[in-house]
């Protein structure tokens, strides 16, 4: 079943970059998202193919009527273009993702960055793959952190976290599922955000990330579960328990400065 996920992402992978090539790029701002007429594109081939794997529900970031339903006991959570803005501005940082969700959890997930070439993949429980090979979080010395975040140099919290953790070495990338898939192939080490994030942004990386043996929490620390609303605040993606601890008193001694 995870083979037939994989093929999907990667014909909705292709579907997307037919759509650059084609110059399809318009599209418009929906509050705070720049929505592409490629986002609707990919949301209709990627539920097409997921439906074919199992007809069950799908959650779709482009659909706001599923949204609205009470979770349902097993469905599909996507995100058909994560980082939209990557895609129209001619950048490599975009993927399509999706996750199968059984009592809410992941069980199987796919991130496909198709502009890279590169596709994660993880089964709950059986580990996680790059292109097919297996991969692991990095072990990093305390000293020897690199973060990663989607601006030229860190800004906001990533600035904060960069100075005090400290940091050795910083990169930058396009979408919340890539970012999180570098720190589970070991390409870079943290990854944190203190902004609104949804659950399809998060459901299929944190997954590969936790089969890779890394941890995702919310930006306060507590579980990032997938219930209750779609949207939560912030989030620590760390290679690591002991990183994501490091971190977590990082943004706690942060917050208690700015309240003071």
């Amino acid at each position: 079943m995870l083979s037939d996920l994989v093929k999907v992402t990667h014909d909705v992978g292709a579907r997307i970059l037919q759509c650059r090539a084609e110059g399809n790029l318009a599209g418009d701002w929906q509050g705070t998202q720049f929505k592409a007429v490629a986002d609707t594109i990919a949301d209709e081939c990627m539920r097409a193919g997921l439906l074919r794997i199992a007809d069950i529900p799908v959650v779709s970031e482009e659909d706001l009527a599923s949204q609205s339903l009470e979770r349902p006991k097993r469905y599909w959570l996507i995100d058909p273009i994560d980082g939209t803005a990557s895609f129209v501005h001619g950048f490599s940082g975009f993927v399509c993702q999706a996750a199968l969700i059984e009592d809410g959890q992941a069980v199987l997930a796919a991130v496909h960055a198709p502009a890279l070439e590169n596709t994660y993949a993880a089964q709950r429980g059986k580990g996680a793959t790059l292109n097919g090979r297996p991969i692991t979080t990095r072990k990093a010395d305390r000293d020897d952190v690199i973060l990663v975040d989607n601006y030229p140099e860190p800004r906001g919290l990533a600035a904060r976290v960069f100075r005090d953790l400290p940091c050795s070495k910083y990169l930058e990338s396009g979408s919340i599922g890539l970012k999180i898939c570098l720190v589970a192939q070991g390409a870079a080490d943290l990854f944190a955000k203190d902004v609104p994030l949804r659950d399809w942004d998060v459901a299929a990386p944190q997954l590969i990330l936790s089969e890779a043996g890394g941890v995702l929490r919310r930006f306060d620390g507590e579980a990032f579960v997938l219930a209750g609303p779609f949207e939560k605040l912030g989030l620590i993606a760390a290679a690591s328990p002991a990183l994501q601890a490091r971190v977590s008193e990082v943004v706690a001694l942060d917050r208690a400065q700015t309240k003071a």
